[in-house]
């Protein structure tokens, strides 16, 4: 993966320059994703790029929508219903990357179907 290019990318998607304060949420992301490789795959495809870009503007869409869950009254400070739509289309991006890198990393999710032997009795 390209940091660089995950940067650029982080930038587009969040509308936030790449500054050293979110170098700690794009590297976690770089992680994450690095994680999820299956060993066969080609780390420098272009499309983890994207997909990491995609999960650091999620972690950083989930910061701000914690930060803003806190509504100021006049009899002090309470929690109110998140509106934040930005973290709604955060996580959809995620999504689609995953689906874009499926063939690059490793399923997220199992189906375990069980099958009952009958004895006939």
């Amino acid at each position: 993966m390209n940091i660089e290019s995950v940067k650029t990318l982080f930038t587009l998607f969040s509308g936030e320059e790449a500054s050293e304060n979110f170098i700690p949420v794009i590297t976690l992301a770089v992680s994450e994703v690095e994680k999820m490789l299956l060993p066969e795959s080609d780390p420098t495809d272009v499309r983890l790029d994207f997909l990491c870009a995609s999960i650091a503007n999620n972690r950083l869409q989930q910061i701000y929508s914690a930060r803003e869950r806190s509504e100021f009254t006049v009899a002090g400070k309470m929690l109110k219903e998140s509106q934040n739509t930005a973290l709604a289309y955060s996580e959809k991006l995620v999504r689609d990357y995953m689906n874009m890198c499926e063939d690059l990393i490793k399923p997220k999710t199992f189906v375990f179907m069980g099958f009952s032997y009958g004895t006939g009795e």
